[in-house]
């Protein structure tokens, strides 16, 4: 009989980033794949499983309007117990840092399971920031067998905190695999005021904002830039799919009015989004999953935090960090709008993380983990090593990088 590898995921971005996993881990002729969702987010996340055709062997549904991150993690650990003793999984599979993946991941450990990190290593430096993520994924890496890194920073990261080499593999982000598939993919936009924008190349500004660390005030002068954005540039849309958290929109959407330029409509489906983001010309956002996917689509972005756990884009000059101060935001995007050779510095294709072959390496060292194959060679031997790297010194040898490419485009 194979070994049993249960995947357990609860939200959008980790639905987004373990599909790959679990697609490779079902043709894989030797491990069982089970997957069991949590519904830590419902609607959004039963979307992604469509589009990726899988259909989860359990749903624990623990998704619940208003509820504190303690109620949540508390039903996903309780509840996980009798999936445990009736699936009987060898390894148990987890996926960033939320509080799905922190609890799947303790619930466990206690049953002396092998736990595998899917995206370990991420590191801010600041552990309430982003919160609760930060936490949660150092956390993890304390109990996991087998980390599968995205990049080399991420293993350096590991490697520091004392995680054995021979535990890390460095498969570059699986979030990559998902894109690259969905953009090819057609895909019809139902907003016809997004479509009709697409259709005809209207210059679009694509803001995502949701993480709890700049709820209330600071997300309320992210509106006012977006309103001061829109009326200074009315020829640009502003595209705002805006999240569910009833908190989120309170902030923003009272900022934003009804102005002609500016559309606040309900998260788009993955497949529409992907080739939203392929369509639009600048990124604002304070997401982590989007500061890996605009690079491999040569779109510059734009992020409203003041620290990041993905230094490498900061490095390859396609992300800027700007915080969110309503007068930096404004005045940033005003410069890549205005200022193209400032917009070329940012536009660009590299991407250090990923080349859509992540799974396959995922899948391989879990199969070595369950002593039922070998890994494959590592993603990532030609990026810079950036783990060492303040976001001050990111941002110098990126403004440097920067008025290199300037003056020799002048």
């Amino acid at each position: 009989m194979n070994p049993r590898v249960m995947t357990v995921y609860g939200t959008r971005p980790e639905a987004i980033k373990v599909a790959p996993v679990v697609r490779a881990l079902e043709a894989s002729p030797k491990v069982e794949s089970i997957t069991l969702v949590t519904g830590q987010h419902r609607e959004m996340l039963d979307q992604v499983n469509q589009f990726f055709s899988i259909t989860p062997d359990h749903d624990l549904n623990v998704f619940e309007t208003g509820q504190t991150l303690n109620a949540l993690v508390s039903k996903v650990f309780s509840r996980l117990d009798q999936h445990f003793a009736d699936s009987a999984p060898d390894a148990v599979l987890v996926q960033g840092d939320t509080s799905t993946a922190l609890a799947a991941a303790q619930a466990a450990f206690h049953q002396q399971i092998p736990v595998v990190h899917l995206e370990a290593g991420l590191r801010s430096g600041n552990l309430h920031s982003p919160f609760p993520e930060e936490a949660n994924r150092r956390l993890i890496s304390q109990i996991s067998s087998l980390h599968l890194a995205a990049t080399p920073t991420a293993r350096s990261n590991l490697l520091r905190e004392g995680i054995a080499d021979v535990d890390i593999a460095v498969t570059g982000n699986t979030v990559i695999d998902a894109l690259l598939e969905a953009v090819q993919k057609p895909a019809e936009i139902e907003d016809p005021r997004i479509a009709q924008a697409v259709a005809e190349e209207r210059p679009i500004l694509l803001v995502t904002t949701h993480r709890r660390e700049n709820w209330g005030s600071a997300m309320e002068g992210v509106g006012r830039a977006l309103r001061v954005l829109a009326e200074q540039n009315p020829e640009w849309l502003v595209v705002l799919p805006t999240h569910r958290n009833p908190v989120v929109r309170q902030a923003i959407l009272p900022q934003i009015g009804e102005l002609p330029n500016v559309i606040a409509g309900e998260p788009l489906p993955y497949d529409q989004f992907t080739h939203l983001l392929a369509a639009s010309r600048i990124v604002l956002t304070d997401s982590g999953g989007i500061q890996e996917e605009a690079p491999s689509l040569g779109k510059p972005v734009l992020v409203m935090r003041d620290n990041t756990e993905r230094p490498e884009a900061v490095v390859a000059g396609t992300v800027q960090l700007i915080g969110t101060d309503e007068h930096v935001i404004i005045r940033e995007v005003s410069r890549l709008i205005n200022d193209r050779l400032w917009y070329d510095s940012f536009a660009n294709t590299t991407n250090p993380y990923g080349d859509g072959h992540a799974a396959p390496r995922a899948c391989a060292a879990i199969e070595q983990l369950l002593g039922v194959g070998t890994r494959i060679k590592d993603f990532g031997s030609g990026y810079p090593d950036v783990s060492t790297w303040t976001v001050e010194q990111a941002a110098q040898a990126d403004a440097l990088d920067r008025a290199r490419a300037r003056v020799g485009a002048a």
